[in-house]
């Protein structure tokens, strides 16, 4: 099954994908809103040629994990997205995933300035990988748990 991860934003929407085994996440693209519909319909163009039959998006949370407006925001997005695409969402906290992502992207090398440019798309990595390991990522290809010997 693949899944597709959105760190939301009110002016940057980070994508990013799973394999169809479950097992990695890719980072896939920033969208950029200015409008409901314009967003509403590049993402429902994307989940349709990537073949996405599962969507997570990040649920932000304040550090004692209490809601916030920005929670409500997601939660409320999620909502819509589901809502227009007839796919199961997942909620996943996504407390300090931008710098768990930030902290990957200045690790890795890459400049500072295309840092920006990628950290939205990482975020949303780290919301999938923290869901597809919530699933249990030990699965075979035919996606049954794998049996581990004694």
């Amino acid at each position: 099954m693949r899944y597709l991860a959105v760190d939301f934003g009110l002016k940057r929407i980070g994508l990013a994908v799973s394999d169809a085994s479950e097992r990695m996440a890719f980072p896939l693209k920033t969208l950029y809103k200015s409008t409901n519909d314009q967003l509403f319909a590049e993402l429902v163009a994307i989940i349709r040629d990537e073949g996405i039959e599962g969507l997570v998006v990040g649920v932000p949370r304040d550090l004692e994990g209490r809601s916030t407006m920005s929670t409500r925001q997601a939660e409320n997005f999620a909502s819509k997205l589901g809502s227009r695409t007839g796919l199961e969402v997942s909620l996943v906290d996504e407390t300090l995933t931008s710098a768990v992502a930030e902290e990957k992207l200045r690790e890795s090398g890459i400049a500072p300035g295309r840092r920006k440019a990628c950290l939205d798309q990482q975020a949303a990595v780290e919301i999938l990988n923290t869901f597809l390991q919530s699933r249990g990522s030990c699965r075979d290809r035919t996606g049954s748990p794998e049996v581990w010997p004694d």
